[in-house]
């Protein structure tokens, strides 16, 4: 359906969960896509950016791209008990979701557990560690909106 992962992106695409990459979407040479921790789907026409790293649990809906080296991980690993080993201990799955049409920016990180509406930029370089609402911009470690579209006005406002 003309989506095209190039052949040097890594694809972790386990039979145990999901994955689904959408029509007309693009995974760039030195992403990694990895379903071993939860579902994937990838929406129509998205992309992601060279050498950028999306582990689910996930969702980014259509028209959506990353910039490269963005990071995206649905999970953290548990350190509930300080003399076991991290690797034995498992994870704790939070979901993310990307809406339709936003821009992550090079360098960024979204958290598990983020939620970020449609039409939302986030700047590069930023960390995402809260919801986004939608048609918002937001930069910054952490990540703090700095715009928001009003519909009223039809322009950018600062907030």
């Amino acid at each position: 359906m003309g989506s095209k992962v190039c052949c040097k992106a890594r694809m972790d695409v386990f039979p145990w969960h999901k994955f689904e990459l959408g029509a007309g979407a693009i995974v760039e040479d030195y992403a990694v896509v990895n379903n071993g921790a939860g579902d994937v789907f990838i929406g129509k026409k998205s992309r992601i950016g060279i050498g950028s790293v999306v582990v689910g649990p996930l969702v980014i809906g259509d028209r959506t791209s990353l910039g490269p080296h963005v990071h995206i991980a649905g999970f953290n690993h548990t350190y509930e008990d300080g003399e076991t080993d991290w690797n034995e201990q498992g994870l704790t799955l939070r979901p993310i979701t990307i809406g339709n049409e936003c821009l992550i920016g090079a360098n960024s990180v979204v958290v598990a557990g983020v939620t970020i509406g449609d039409r939302v930029q986030v700047g590069a370089g930023s960390v995402v560690t809260k919801d986004l609402p939608s048609c918002c911009l937001a930069v910054g470690n952490p990540a703090r909106i700095i715009k928001k579209y009003n519909p009223e006005t039809k322009t950018w406002e600062r907030v």
